[in-house]
């Protein structure tokens, strides 16, 4: 580098080609980072959505006004109407198994049948000391026809009278005790055969043919479960007793229960429980609903969606459910104007059921509010309204 005075009495700064080599790259970086800090800028204030000018491409709907079902939802658990479990009253060698695993039985139907041999024996036994016994009161009732009036004349004393008439009496209890036995022999033998005592499907076999089954034993041969009707049991917050109580005593209430699966048909049943008191432990009170469950979709320990139906709100404002965001102050919605601006407005929503929010303040039926797209929006901002999948297809936003 070296300096030089020109004729106008400047200075000059002459660099030599060494110089000019090590200050380019410098000179280039100023460059590209006052560039990048005007694009910068511009795109922050894209990013915060300054730029109203802009359309936002968004999705919109239309609030509705109609008839919505006023329910509180809970898990439910599948049981069955009536479940027995099927054991033996007497002791014996089970001969026949006459169902499969699973079988569907009716009432009366024949399940098991035990040995009768020993139990026609103690019948035959019994038969004949009850025979005996009345051969025996018989003549007891002829001697003491013949010793009461002996005893009148005084051919007889009055011991053997009296006598004559407490033998009468003993054997006539004796009888009475002989025709018990045989009552209760006869019912031994019927209880060799058992039979189904509900219809419904039978569960697993607990014992094979060819053992030996106790009488009343501790458990049982099958487990039969009734499924039609059937029973769907869920507990609510005790919160939820007072609505409940008021809307239970006005009408029955009807319940619906969705089993598990994709397609499911929700089925419609009456509640027919409320338990008498709140479980403490939890804060909640059981109850139960039943189904007539003709189709056997509903299954003994399932686990099913439940809604019970409290009452339906006439004329409710709706919104698809996605319209509805939450901040810092509660629920609002974006609604569009008529200049195809949107303004946040504070709603209060009185409850959701499916895809449906019902607003219960802070917007009128027929205003159109933005269903997606409000990540972009700001109060003021000009939107696009666009149908689902073009906002997906063109723009690169997902629905």
């Amino acid at each position: 580098m070296s300096l030089s005075l020109t004729s106008a009495g400047k200075t000059r700064i002459s660099l030599s080609p060494g110089l000019w080599a090590g200050l380019w790259p410098v000179l280039a970086l100023c460059l590209l980072l006052l560039l990048s800090g005007c694009s910068g800028g511009k795109e922050a204030k894209n990013k915060d959505g300054k730029d109203k000018s802009k359309p936002v491409p968004v999705t919109v709907a239309a609030s509705s006004r109609k008839d919505m079902p006023v329910e509180v939802e809970a898990i439910g658990t599948v049981e069955p109407f009536a479940s027995v479990g099927v054991k033996s009253l007497v002791a014996g060698i089970l001969n026949k198994v006459n169902f499969r695993e699973g079988d569907p039985v009716k009432a009366g139907d024949l399940l098991f049948a035990i040995d009768p041999r020993p139990f026609v024996a103690r019948l035959s036994q019994a038969q004949a000391a009850l025979a005996r016994d009345r051969a025996a009161l018989d003549n007891a009732r002829r001697q003491a026809e013949r010793y009461t009036p002996a005893a009148a004349k005084g051919y007889v004393s009055e011991e053997q009278a009296d006598q004559a008439q407490t033998s009468v009496a003993t054997l006539t209890a004796l009888v009475q005790a002989d025709e018990a036995a045989v009552e209760n022999a006869r019912l031994d033998l019927n209880n060799c055969t058992i039979r189904s005592p509900i219809s419904g499907y039978a569960g697993g076999l607990l014992v094979d043919q060819g053992n030996l089954v106790k009488e009343s034993a501790d458990q049982p041969l099958v487990t039969i479960n009734q499924v039609t009707p059937i029973k769907v049991t869920f507990s609510l917050p005790e919160q939820s007793l007072p609505e409940l109580k008021k809307h239970l005593s006005a009408h029955p209430l009807e319940v619906l229960a969705t089993p598990p699966g994709n397609g499911a048909k929700p089925l419609r049943g009456k509640l027919s429980f409320l338990d008498n008191t709140v479980d403490p432990s939890t804060g909640t009170i059981r109850l139960k609903a039943t189904f007539a469950n003709p189709e056997r979709s509903l299954w003994p320990g399932q686990f099913v969606n439940v809604r019970l139906l409290l009452a339906i709100r006439k004329d409710a404002t709706v919104v698809p459910l996605q319209a509805v965001q939450t901040g810092q102050d509660g629920a609002y919605l974006y609604v569009v104007k008529k200049d195809q601006t949107v303004e946040q407005r504070p709603v209060t929503v009185a409850f959701s059921v499916g895809n449906d929010s019902v607003i219960a303040s802070g917007l009128e039926a027929g205003e159109t509010v933005v269903i997606d797209g409000q990540l972009r929006l700001i109060p003021g901002a000009t939107i696009k309204a666009v149908k689902p999948e073009a906002k997906a297809g063109k723009t690169g936003v997902a629905p």
